[in-house]
């Protein structure tokens, strides 16, 4: 398969080029750092970022991408669906 990408630098503004299911937990981190987060069903997110904050998205729509960097999501105020990590 072509990639015309191959062996360029990712940056920030790149698209993402993994993916993986998010089960909300107060106690756990993700697997890997976020490079943003879909929302497939809507609600609240809580989520503990890259820098240690804490803090929670409220009223989030479906289909959201918030481009944040999430080493947690938590579930006690989390009432979201299908949520995603992407890196």
């Amino acid at each position: 398969m072509l990639d015309r990408f191959e062996g360029k630098a990712q940056g920030f503004e790149s698209p993402a080029t993994g993916g993986f299911a998010v089960t909300p937990t107060d106690g756990v981190d993700l697997l890997e750092v976020t490079r943003a987060l879909y929302v497939g069903g809507a609600g609240d997110v809580q989520v503990t970022l890259q820098s240690g904050s804490t803090l929670i998205f409220s009223n989030v729509n479906a289909g959201t991408f918030l481009p944040i960097r999430a080493v947690r999501v938590l579930a006690t105020g989390t009432t979201a669906s299908s949520l995603v990590g992407l890196s």
